[in-house]
């Protein structure tokens, strides 16, 4: 309701008929009763529809892109949430959806991106189809990547192990888990046999069941608990899945307490204090930054030479 009270823009799409005309001055004149009028946008109708289509999209890119950037930051020792940060100073980026994490979900993002990608290519546009099916890809590696970076840290299996899911929903304060990168991670580790234990304080056990019941063997590998802390009782790991302000404030040293040795936290979204994590036990996996150093993968090749660089950059405008 915030939304229609008080809305960013409003934009009205129309044919160029008479008609249609009208009918978009009659609609820009009933939301002017509380939108100020520069807010009310107007426009033909495909212009409409791709301003709605792309502005998912850019913020979709968005995020693939600083998800993109994170593995680069585990590889080099960079510190992901330093980088989004210090890039959104720049007034041509911004700081909005430049957030690293297990990737976005939701509704209307990769629909609005099939759709364009749709478009693309039956407007005979292969190149630009391409680089829009380039951002679903990166998500979904970003999801293949976090689930593999569980089983290669848990010492290459996660066989009978105990995981601690902690948030299902797509995003906090919703309990819409509509392509939520969850259902992908939590299917990729039961077909690693790991038993799963489910907390999401909004999403309904019905919604859990009915999403995961086409992996197989999933009755015996999964249990939906009322709290975080039964879910976390007797785990190997807890997976931070949805950033939910209820788990930054848990109890984590009662967690670490209740859980099997060696315990590790596998933060998808950066929500918690990583060192005290440390300092209270835990081995911490984070997204796009510096992993424990028993955890750490080993490079694929020696890094590039940093040649005559400074120990000291300085960057100014560019």
């Amino acid at each position: 309701m915030l939304d229609q009270a008080s809305p960013e823009r409003i934009l009205i799409g129309g044919a160029d008929d008479e008609d249609a005309q009208a009918a978009v001055s009659s609609l820009a004149e009933l939301y002017a009763r509380w939108v100020p009028r520069e807010r009310i946008l107007t426009s033909g109708l495909w212009s409409a529809e791709l301003t709605k289509l792309t502005a998912n999209a850019f913020l979709a890119q968005r995020i693939s892109s600083i998800n993109a950037v994170s593995a680069l930051c585990e590889k080099t020792g960079a510190n992901v949430q330093e980088v989004a940060h210090s890039i959104g100073v720049d007034t041509r980026i911004g700081r909005k959806g430049i957030v690293a994490s297990v990737g976005f979900g939701g509704a209307c993002y990769e629909a609005h991106l099939r759709n364009l990608i749709y478009l693309c290519r039956s407007y005979r546009l292969p190149q630009v189809a391409d680089y829009w099916e380039q951002v679903i890809k990166i998500n979904d590696w970003q999801k293949r990547r976090f689930a593999n970076s569980v089983v290669s840290s848990m010492f290459n299996t996660v066989s009978g192990k105990r995981l601690c899911v902690l948030g299902l929903a797509y995003k906090k304060n919703t309990s819409d888990t509509r392509y939520s990168p969850a259902w992908d991670i939590c299917r990729a580790l039961i077909s690693e046999r790991a038993k799963l234990a489910l907390y999401d304080p909004r999403v309904a056990q019905e919604a859990i069941s009915l999403a995961l019941s086409t992996a197989e063997g999933t009755e015996a590998l999964v249990s939906v608990e009322t709290d975080a802390y039964t879910a976390a009782a007797g785990a190997h790991a807890l997976l931070i899945l949805t950033e939910w302000d209820e788990f930054a404030r848990l109890d984590y040293e009662r967690i670490f307490a209740s859980m099997a040795k060696p315990a590790f936290v596998f933060d998808g979204r950066n929500l918690l204090d990583h060192e005290r994590l440390r300092h209270i036990g835990f081995k911490v996996v984070g997204i796009g930054t510096q992993h424990d150093a028993a955890l750490a993968d080993p490079p694929a090749a020696a890094p590039p030479a940093p040649g005559n660089m400074s120990r000291v950059l300085s960057y100014g405008g560019l």
